[in-house]
């Protein structure tokens, strides 16, 4: 079964094409890795599926929701994540957590709260006003908004971005435990390609808004002739002959 399909889907503005006529699925309880440059589309590919953006033309199921018609039976079981989209700044960590508790109707919220905080390491940062926050602090305070609502479907831009190697640790085999516990569906954008290899079973190549390739991580290393997807992503950015990497 896939917890997310999406089928000839495009957004164009203007004369712009910026994702170009794609289909993919996301089998439920598996990471797939969304991978290309900075303008490839996956960040405009994520906002159709969260139902920010209309499709120019395609369709998007997930859940088994229609998102054209009844996208808002999907978001009561999704979440996202991004270091990019700024919380709001004068609100404490706390205040803006229990602002997404009532969101989502999570119950025993401050007890949900609490457990977020001691997993991703945020009990001290709980009274502190979101806009202090170092960069990294605020990649794990908005993961741990991504997990308030225990979703069934997880899209996360860049989990990772700005943590230390050792928190950044802790943070994927945070999301390895919880998907392994809870059977969520991840959709991962992500420019750390070890990452992407640690914890994706299924890897999207975007370029120019088409996906160009796809995969296992060992399928698309075997295929470019590469000991890692960082050389993979390299041949495909910058249009390197296959028979050259191989």
């Amino acid at each position: 079964m896939d917890a997310i399909t999406a089928s000839g889907l495009s957004k164009r503005y203007g004369a712009t094409l910026a994702v170009d006529d794609i289909a993919f699925a996301v089998p439920a309880g598996q990471t797939v890795g969304l991978l290309g440059g900075n303008g490839a589309g996956k960040t405009t590919t994520i906002a159709m599926l969260l139902g920010l953006l209309i499709p120019t033309a395609g369709s998007i199921r997930v859940l088994g929701h229609d998102m054209a018609r009844s996208r808002f039976s999907a978001l009561a079981r999704m979440n996202f994540s991004s270091p990019y989209v700024a919380l709001p700044q004068r609100l404490s960590v706390a205040e803006n957590l229990r602002v997404y508790c009532h969101l989502y109707d999570v119950r025993h919220g401050e007890q949900r709260i609490a457990e977020l905080a001691d997993e991703l390491d945020l009990t001290d940062l709980l009274d502190r006003p979101a806009g202090q926050l170092s960069a990294g602090q605020k990649t794990r305070v908005a993961l741990a908004k991504a997990l308030i609502n225990r979703p069934e479907v997880l899209l996360l831009d860049e989990p990772t971005a700005s943590l230390d190697p050792d928190i950044g640790d802790l943070v994927r085999s945070w999301l390895e435990r919880y998907r392994a516990d809870s059977g969520c569906t991840i959709l991962l954008a992500s420019h750390n390609m070890a990452e992407v290899e640690r914890l994706c079973s299924h890897v999207l190549m975007m370029k120019h808004g088409r996906i160009v390739d796809r995969g296992s991580p060992s399928d698309l290393l075997s295929r470019y002739g590469r000991d890692d997807l960082e050389e993979v992503f390299l041949d495909i950015a910058r249009d390197r002959p296959r028979e050259v990497a191989e």
